[in-house]
């Protein structure tokens, strides 16, 4: 190197323009099925009205409901719902519905 000849050392670093994106695995998720009693223990209901929605036979059908395919339990006729414990130590619960003539 000479006298008047000067050295420089310059670190440049240069930074991504755009911001590297990864997949991710998270983000799925299904819709809620909206399960469970549409009708409370003492409402009036209407025949073919849905009395509650479940998976597996978590409540019985007991008089005047039946059970739908997937297990949903349905008025057979106009009346009163009521739901009961019973089974050897009242473990299990059946709903009801008490006949009733409904004005309208």
């Amino acid at each position: 190197m000479s006298k008047n000849s000067y050295c420089y050392q310059i670190n440049l670093q240069f930074f991504a323009s755009k911001k590297g994106v990864g997949s991710t695995k998270n983000g799925r998720d299904s819709h809620s099925k909206r399960l469970g009693a549409k009708k409370a223990d003492g409402q009036m209901i209407r025949v073919g009205q849905i009395i509650y929605r479940q998976r597996g036979t978590k409540i019985f059908a007991g008089q005047n409901v039946a059970m739908g395919s997937d297990n949903t339990l349905f008025a057979l006729s106009d009346g009163i719902v009521r739901f009961q414990k019973f089974g050897s130590k009242q473990s299990k619960t059946r709903v009801n519905i008490i006949k009733h003539q409904l004005n309208a």
